[in-house]
């Protein structure tokens, strides 16, 4: 008996798979770090259970009913014991004094060298001040937040005066419970936002088409002869490898078209692609570029031709007619031969009767990956999805124009904010630090709930995405797992906007947008301590 996938864990399989990979590194290293510990309680503890089985144990027969449950009882109590000592030790607070030991070193993780000369000795890590613990213990009151002690204003003009930042930067925080501006420095003030531009492009997708909404790619069959057409949807997270890890898979497609071919007793076809969803020009604006392939309705794997799934990487220029290539020969590994001369490029009629079809996960999901990874194909394919869903044009203008007029229909301050693409590429691209802060509250907004993904989908500071790698020095440590933001870089152009839950336990949304700096790692740094001290404040 075959049972079916049930949907609910096919839409949460990407995310399963991402929450693995995130993890295992972290738990190798836990494993790694108690295994010692087990094995001194495990032979610390075999005498007192070889003594106690001695005591229990009956003169003739087996053991009794009563002297079972004494032993089991004495042998959990000693393993439970161990295992508290084992994940200890504790403070009088009831917190782990690991936890500060791991803050205090964060930095000395992993491969990097942080400095250290081969042969130096390991330092000791530094105090640390612990976290407040989530329940206060009896009698222990709670420790005061607010450590800077200062208006918020105060503590964030002194770091946005960064000299690295640049000549131009803008600002503002707002609290996402109350919708109240607690910052704002020229928030009104448009500049080019970069990758920032992707939670305007994610904001719209989300409200015009719906966090359930998929992207099919299908195979038809032109009624009367052997002509097989595979039909882009669209899809920009569609893939041809052999671990799809929950994404819409070619090879998926091909068994399927394989076995409803063989049922009408073909097996050799003539086969073409239809890629016609999206129109205009393929290329963005900025010319070919390791960020974007040509955006085009069909593609596997972003047309990356180097193995790699996310980041800059060599691209196809023509993503369609691969894939198309591809998909001929997995056909053909599948007992299906293709005519010569290939795959062409072919309009699907509206007789053509359909083989098979796949499905990405729902969108929910897609924006989710666009977001974590910053992924520019996805953001143009949603761009032009916005545009679909809305009765526009699926191009780079259409795509842009949908956006803006998206979130102008949800009354949000477009104001001067311009949207020449969906991933931010394009320098020509406007947004304010007002917009975007309005933007993540909204997605915070129980008005909203179908704009959730907007927040889950922001990398984590030092865990996720973009933000994996910074963090790491120790004036930005107190943003780490807290900070949740979407980056944003281009020559000159540095920005940060997303959440973070204050000392107070207040979740602000914030936005940080600067141009004009030479120094693109200071500058990064600089924002990244901005976040940070917002994380770490109590303020006013």
């Amino acid at each position: 008996m075959v049972v079916p996938e049930l949907r609910a864990w096919r839409a949460a399989k990407p995310r399963l798979a991402w929450v693995a990979r995130a993890v295992k590194p972290r738990l190798a290293r836990v494993a790694v770090a108690v295994k010692p510990r087990a094995r001194r309680i495990t032979e610390a503890a075999r005498p007192r259970v070889t003594q106690l089985t001695g005591v229990v144990t009956p003169r003739a027969g087996g053991l009794t009913t009563p002297q079972v449950t004494a032993l089991a009882a004495t042998v959990g109590l000693a393993l439970a014991v161990g295992t508290a000592t084992a994940a200890g030790p504790w403070d009088s607070s009831g917190q782990r004094t690991a936890e500060r030991d791991r803050a205090a070193a964060w930095g000395r993780e992993g491969g990097t060298d942080h400095g250290r000369r081969p042969g130096d000795a390991p330092e000791a890590p530094a105090a640390a001040p612990s976290a407040a613990p989530v329940l206060a213990g009896l009698g222990v009151a709670t420790i005061e937040s607010a450590p800077l002690g200062q208006p918020l204003g105060v503590v964030l003009d002194e770091l946005l005066g960064n000299g690295s930042l640049g000549p131009r930067r803008t600002a503002a925080v707002v609290d996402v419970a109350t919708g109240k501006r607690v910052y704002d420095k020229n928030a009104g003030e448009a500049l080019t936002p970069a990758s920032t531009t992707k939670i305007a492009t994610a904001v719209a997708v989300l409200s015009a088409a719906g966090t359930d909404h998929r992207l099919t790619t299908r195979t038809v069959l032109e009624p009367g002869t052997d002509k097989v057409v595979l039909v882009g949807g669209g899809d920009p997270t569609l893939t041809a490898r052999k671990k799809d890890e929950g994404w819409a898979s070619l090879r998926t497609l091909a068994d399927g078209t394989a076995a409803a071919l063989k049922k009408r007793h073909m097996t050799s076809v003539h086969l073409a692609y239809d890629a016609s969803l999206f129109t205009g020009a393929a290329l963005h604006p900025i010319g070919a570029n390791p960020n974007l392939a040509p955006v085009t309705a069909l593609m596997a794997d972003e047309g990356r031709t180097d193995g790699s799934t996310s980041g800059p990487a060599p691209r196809s220029t023509d993503p369609a007619s691969d894939a198309a290539r591809s998909f001929g020969d997995l056909l053909h590994e599948r007992g299906i031969r293709i005519s010569a001369p290939g795959a062409s490029a072919a309009k699907a009629t509206s007789r053509a009767q359909t083989l098979a079809s796949v499905q990405s996960p729902p969108l929910s999901a897609v924006v989710e990956r666009m977001l974590t990874n910053s992924d520019n194909d996805i953001a143009e394919a949603l761009a032009r999805q916005t545009a679909l869903a809305t009765g526009g044009q699926p191009s780079f203008a259409g795509g842009a124009a949908a956006i803006a007029d998206r979130l102008r229909k949800l009354g949000l301050p477009v104001g001067s904010a311009q949207f020449h693409d969906g991933s931010g590429l394009d320098r020509e691209d406007k947004l304010t630090a007002d917009l975007l802060t309005v933007l993540l509250a909204s997605a915070g907004s129980p008005a909203h709930p179908e704009l959730r993904p907007v927040l889950t989908g922001l990398p984590i500071a030092g865990f996720t995405g973009t933000l994996s790698d910074r963090y790491e020095d120790a004036s930005e440590r107190s943003g780490v797992g807290v900070v949740r933001a979407k980056t944003g870089s281009l020559t000159g152009v540095n920005t940060l906007a997303g959440t973070v839950v204050d000392a107070d336990g207040r979740l602000l949304a914030f936005a940080f947008l600067t141009d004009g700096s030479m120094d693109q790692s200071s500058a990064r740094a600089a924002l990244d301590r901005t976040a940070a001290a917002l994380a770490g404040c109590g303020c006013r």
